[in-house]
């Protein structure tokens, strides 16, 4: 039998048509959390850190940890197995990652103008016209910035993403399951010998990908029959050997019978091609007033292969920790508004996980006593020896895989 996939605008009565659905069709029913919860299992990734694969905020750190793209690499190869099965509905986010090549996918959306959606939200929720607005809005962006990731289009409601648009305000629900199941009896989605082979391509891709994002590696990768072609998309000096290190690895997946290599047309732009090394700190804050010098220290880092994000005082540095836990924090004490004491206390005191490393110019010993009796991580003063700084970094993350259990 062919497989539903159901995208939806918030509050457009998409709990009630699914379950109708599914106890119409017999199908199982499967949702972003059902699917995030596997592909989290099988990848270690948190599940809370895979969700935000569907944000339209992009995490500051991850063109350092690579976490959207190893997420979505994981998340191909759970749809990838699940659409080995007959009899399934999928529903959310995920379903765009499925190829349109796969014909036997019958895609439908579900959608409603504001006024219908705000009513809704009203009607079910009890919320407040505004807070409807302001929800439903900020839902749409995450839908919108998704659709653009996956497709390079800017309207999640784009017709030719589906092979059915139901205005949901506009139809009877009682009617909307059954002009579902209508258009997954004609022929076109009808499952074939060929689009069951896309899905083994699609699969196959999927498991390259997983395994070159476990060794670092983030190239575009397309898979026929078996015959894997993968496109570097950033310059990179040496190319031959890229090309071999890449090749190596594939080749070991199961599956796969031949490998190919080209460059695409991202490669001769000034963005370089970087390995990501896993084991070395790639979630540092650093926080301090002196903008020169934390940029300057960011840009070291990052020769080092540590990658930074930089807040210019306390307050910033807060708000940026709610949005975006980084793992290690080097701060300053001396700085406007908040002082570096304060942003200690309160990180300890909410997200005791993270490690700071206090770094000051100015700061006393009974500054320091301070700062190691609410939990620093350690102590050093300006000017600091890069490579000191390295090591201390280096440590405080050794602590933290440790905590996790990774080392």
């Amino acid at each position: 039998m062919s497989i539903i996939s159901l995208f939806s605008g918030t509050f457009c009565q998409e709990g009630r048509i699914n379950q109708d659905l599914a106890a119409k069709t017999g199908y199982r029913l499967m949702g972003d959390a059902d699917i995030i919860s596997r592909a989290s299992k099988d990848s270690g990734i948190e599940v809370n850190k895979m969700e935000r694969v569907f944000s339209s905020k992009t995490s500051m750190f991850n063109r350092f940890t690579h976490e959207k793209e190893r997420s979505m690499a994981h998340l191909k190869s759970t749809l990838g197995r699940l659409l080995q099965d007959d009899n399934l509905i999928l529903e959310g986010f995920s379903v765009h990652l499925i190829p349109q090549s796969i014909t036997h996918v019958l895609r439908v959306c579900l959608i409603a103008d504001m006024s219908s959606r705000i009513k809704t939200a009203e009607e079910e929720q009890g919320m407040p016209e505004a807070e409807a607005v302001k929800t439903i809005h900020k839902h749409d962006e995450d839908r919108a910035s998704w659709i653009n990731t996956v497709y390079g289009k800017k309207d999640p409601w784009d017709p030719s993403l589906y092979d059915i648009l139901v205005p949901v305000d506009k139809t009877p629900l009682t009617e909307i399951p059954d002009l579902i199941l209508e258009n997954l009896r004609k022929d076109v989605v009808s499952p074939s010998e060929h689009s069951k082979r896309l899905v083994a391509d699609f699969l196959l891709a999927a498991d390259v990908e997983v395994v070159l994002a476990k060794e670092g590696h983030d190239v575009e990768v397309h898979a026929r029959d078996g015959e894997v072609l993968l496109t570097i998309n950033k310059h990179v000096l040496m190319l031959n050997r890229l090309e071999e290190e890449l090749q190596s690895i594939v080749a070991q997946v199961p599956g796969v019978k031949k490998v190919k290599t080209k460059v695409g047309p991202g490669f001769h732009q000034t963005d370089i091609y970087r390995r990501f090394d896993f084991d070395m700190p790639s979630k540092v804050l650093l926080v301090d007033d002196e903008r020169e010098f934390v940029q300057t220290l960011s840009e070291r880092l990052l020769m080092r292969d540590m990658g930074s994000a930089v807040a210019y005082d306390g307050e910033s540095a807060l708000e940026m920790i709610k949005e975006d836990e980084p793992e290690v924090m080097i701060l300053d004490l001396r700085m406007p508004g908040i002082d570096g004491i304060e942003v200690l206390r309160r990180v300890k005191e909410t997200q005791p996980d993270i490690e700071v490393i206090i770094l000051t110019g100015h700061g006393s010993e009974a500054d320091k006593k301070t700062c190691m009796e609410l939990g620093a991580f350690a102590y050093l003063q300006k000017p600091v020896d890069i490579d000191d700084l390295s090591r201390t970094i280096k440590k405080a993350n050794e602590r933290i895989r440790e905590k996790k259990g990774t080392l």
